[in-house]
């Protein structure tokens, strides 16, 4: 609009030198317009990756070039899953268990994924791509895997329970087609499969470029069942390794050509037993220790040092992609982000007949942390608890009693909601019979 009023005063200018004078800061309004334009934040993108079943001892011993060249960018983490061992949140160290505590932030207690059936996950637990979807109905998520319960059971792909959310972009149940991909003992086709998904993927990746992927490749779980420790395994690593270099040169085309700004997770669900190799599912440090790779540059100095765990991954994305996760969702998120600012994690409570003792671990010493408690858990039948703010203490304090007599009740819900992020933690008797009633 200033540009035309300018050209509009022209028409009144008789004076040359002063007409020149007009077009030339005109000129300078153009070109300052297209300079800001040129700045403009880049387009955010996300892939991540869940490759099955490696322990960190593994990947650490095994060479991975492909992971190497990522890391350099990033990091390499030690991470975990499983939950608090011994805790009310507890997770099983299993294959679907783990992808649902990646897709949700929450662990089982939560989404309700007990094992590969996943017969009765808790929609309520939003997905990172139910939020994106949610919030940008029109960017695209992709989900290219050799296991179609994937896309039809954990990410909910058009189902009611998820407001019939649409996968964009899919390429799965390549393991129910026996005539292309004829099964074997040796479970060699599975490998084929896993080749068969990584190459579709970094061609949506090269041409479509979906906003939110997830790959996932099984061959490497298949082996260690078969095999546990030992050479197989390390093959079937280097394997998935070579796969991980195919999507990582789709990221950096799309990066290059299209100067899209591209963050990377690639983690595993669970780690393997520690006599043979060829089990998980249980609570040894083994089947728990697992490890994270990213691109992300901005590591918060405490994940560094400590051990994230899968239920971290989904926030961290949120933060990167600029999503709002809406109070409610917040309150009920296990994980925290690995990246920027964090203010408190490792929240904790523990009962006596008279008190709640809360504590947590202070990320940034400054500021304040509200306190939050409710004695119902309606969120998990998709309504609102009723939280009542129990106090105001420093953040730096990291620790709170609240007597029970103003919250009568045998369960509580405790948030603390600081400046940077909300951490939660549950406590009461018996809540093992309780989250028994939810499965």
């Amino acid at each position: 609009m200033m540009i035309v009023f300018i050209l509009t005063k022209l028409k009144v200018v008789s004076d040359l030198r002063l007409q020149l004078s007009v077009l030339f800061v005109v000129m300078l309004v153009a070109i300052s317009s297209f300079g800001q334009k040129a700045v403009l934040t880049p387009v955010r993108k996300v892939l991540f990756v869940i490759v099955d079943g490696i322990p960190a001892d593994v990947i650490e011993k095994v060479p991975t070039p492909a992971l190497d060249v990522i890391a350099k960018e990033g990091k390499y983490l030690a991470a975990f899953v499983g939950g608090k061992k011994g805790g009310y949140n507890q997770t099983p160290t299993i294959s679907a268990v783990g992808y649902n505590s990646l897709l949700t932030g929450t662990w089982a207690n939560k989404h309700n994924v007990w094992d590969n059936d996943i017969a009765k996950p808790n929609y309520h637990y939003y997905t990172i791509f139910k939020l994106l979807k949610d919030q940008y109905p029109g960017k695209k998520i992709g989900v290219f895997s050799s296991w179609l319960d994937n896309r039809t059971k954990l990410v909910g792909d058009g189902l009611i329970a998820t407001n019939n959310m649409k996968v964009d972009f899919s390429y799965d149940g390549l393991e129910k087609d026996t005539i292309s991909f004829p099964h074997d003992a040796k479970k060699v086709y599975m490998h084929l499969i896993d080749e068969a998904v990584v190459k579709h993927a970094a061609g949506i990746i090269r041409n479509q470029a979906p906003d939110l992927n997830w790959v996932y490749l099984e061959y490497t779980d298949d082996v260690a069942h078969m095999s546990g420790d030992g050479e197989a395994f390390s093959r079937a690593v280097k394997m998935a390794d070579d796969q991980i270099k195919q999507l990582w040169d789709a990221v950096k085309l799309r990066e290059k050509n299209y100067g899209e700004q591209w963050q990377v997770y690639i983690t595993t669900d669970h780690g393997r037993d520690s006599v043979t190799g060829r089990g998980h599912g249980h609570q040894s440090n083994r089947e728990r220790n697992t490890w994270i790779v990213t691109n992300a540059k901005d590591i918060n100095p405490y994940f560094i040092k400590n051990k994230p765990a899968i239920v971290d991954i989904m926030p961290s994305i949120a933060r990167f992609m600029n999503l709002r996760i809406p109070p409610d969702h917040a309150m009920e998120l296990d994980g925290v982000p690995i990246t920027g600012q964090v203010s408190v994690v490792n929240p904790s409570a523990v009962l006596t007949d008279s008190l709640i003792e809360l504590s947590w671990t202070a990320i940034k010493k400054t500021g304040s942390a509200k306190v939050w408690i409710s004695t119902t858990n309606n969120y998990r039948l998709g309504q609102k608890d009723n939280y009542v703010l129990a106090g105001i203490v420093p953040v730096n304090a990291q620790r709170m009693t609240i007597s029970r007599s103003k919250f009568s009740s045998e369960f509580y819900k405790m948030v603390i909601e600081a400046e940077s992020n909300f951490a939660n933690c549950w406590a009461g008797h018996d809540l093992d019979a309780m989250i028994k009633t939810y499965k």
